[in-house]
Formats: structure tokens, sequence, C-alpha cells
């Protein structure tokens, strides 16, 4: 499963399985703001209400990739 967020440039891909659901795990909840209030979420995983800020949790070499494909898109649109 993927999400674009508006721009088509990026994809972020969800990985996961239904062969062995617990072979992979979440390595952040968002958008918590709205889940029901019996569920309960490992205090292990970092939460946010709504997004986070993603130079914080990103490793370096993705930040560096979206910095790139942002400063591509930013000229793109100069140039029209």
């Amino acid at each position: 499963m993927f999400s674009e967020y508006g721009w088509p440039d990026v994809w972020f891909v969800r990985g996961g399985t239904l062969d062995e659901p617990s072979s992979v795990s979440p390595d952040v909840h968002i958008f918590t703001k709205s889940k029901l209030p019996w569920l309960e979420l490992p205090e292990a995983i970092p939460t946010f209400e709504i997004y986070y800020e993603r130079s914080t949790l990103w490793p370096s070499a993705s930040n560096e990739r979206i910095e790139a494909v942002i400063t591509h898109r930013n000229t793109r649109a100069s140039a029209k």
C-alpha cells in the first residue's frame, strides 16, 4: 500500500504482511488524535496526534533524498 500526499514525485510505501503479521512492527504511530479510546498503543513506539517533524525521525539518507526531491520540484516550478 502507498500514499502520495499530493506529490506525485514521492510515494510513502507501507510495509506489512498477512502471512506473518508479527514479523513487521511500526516505527511510529501518526494521527492518534482520532484513535478510539479502547485502542492501546505500545509506549516504546513514538506516537503523534497529527503528524511529526520528519527531520527528527527519518534517517539522514531519507531526509537527503526528500530534500533533493523538494529542490528539484522547486526548480521545475521556478522554470515555468
